[in-house]
């Protein structure tokens, strides 16, 4: 109903009381102000400025539409100057993303670096599936998002990027007592009587089959368990076996070991997913999580 311009200028004629000192601040004829503030008044639906010999004044109608103006040019001004800031890199939200095992270590230390940095900028921090996570970056809910290959691959969308971060190995997390627990590395084949802790979602098993079906063996039993903190129990129980990614290791609890794997494709690639355009703070946490590898 009103735009801002109007605003600015009811702004100007309540400061200066006149509209010939308003039109001088803000470079008008002091015709083109009268008009302007007509075409207000008639928006308004009555007469926003008392007339007086030298002169105007706030009407009633006045004063609380100028208490509003204020308002609104003052959220205005304060979002120019957030967006400045956002844009510049020096703060703002930033909505970032990553899969589990690289909240536990990874993202965290790559954050807390940030912050250090750079403390005016404020992280909305998210976790998900890789393909959940993509689809956010490309329909612009996070400006960042950590995501890896491993089990499906890595989906692709359009109007994002993605950068390799590094590899992180898979390990086995075998119980203290285990027989093969001061073993390194360990031959996959060596596990073939073993039960398996898997992710509960399929998909996430053929990598484990693929590389039992190497070794030449099948396992003989799978566990499908949806979080490690509760394939670290069974595992510490001596109910089964596991696949940890290294990134992983610093959840792993006291009773259990890790231990590498003799079969090389045993391992995920992890990337940096951004939009098209990213913000600059974004470039930096990019920069900040290669540091963190």
């Amino acid at each position: 109903m009103f735009d801002l311009d109007a605003l600015r200028l009811l702004v100007a004629v309540a400061e200066t009381g006149s509209f010939t000192r308003a039109a001088d601040r803000l470079n008008y004829t002091q015709s083109a102000v009268s008009r302007r503030i007509a075409t207000l008044e008639q928006r308004a639906g009555g007469p926003l400025f008392v007339r007086l010999p030298r002169g105007v004044r706030l009407s009633p109608a006045g004063r609380t539409l100028h208490r509003h103006a204020l308002e609104v040019l003052d959220r205005l001004a304060r979002a120019q100057r957030e967006l400045a800031v956002l844009h510049a890199g020096r703060g703002g939200l930033l909505h970032v993303g990553a899969f589990a095992t690289a909240n536990i270590s990874l993202l965290p230390s790559a954050l807390r670096a940030l912050q250090h940095a750079e403390p005016r900028v404020e992280v909305v921090a998210v976790e998900g599936p890789t393909g959940t996570l993509v689809r956010r970056v490309a329909d612009g809910a996070l400006d960042l998002a950590v995501i890896s290959d491993y089990p499906s691959g890595l989906p692709s969308a359009d109007g994002i990027t993605t950068t390799v971060l590094c590899e992180d190995e898979l390990l086995v997390a075998l119980p203290r007592g285990h027989r093969l627990a001061g073993t390194d590395p360990v031959d996959l084949a060596e596990l073939r009587d073993e039960a398996w802790l898997q992710s509960a979602y399929g998909d996430r098993a053929t990598l484990l089959a693929d590389a039992c079906a190497r070794a030449g063996f099948t396992p003989r039993k799978v566990i499908r368990i949806a979080e490690w903190t509760g394939k670290f129990g069974y595992v510490a129980a001596g109910l089964g076996v596991a696949l940890v990614p290294s990134l992983a290791a610093r959840a792993v609890p006291a009773e259990l070991v890790l231990r590498h794997l003799t079969d090389p494709a045993l391992r995920r690639t992890l990337h940096v997913a951004l939009p098209a355009t990213p913000l600059p703070a974004a470039l930096r946490l990019r920069d900040l999580l290669r540091d963190a590898v």
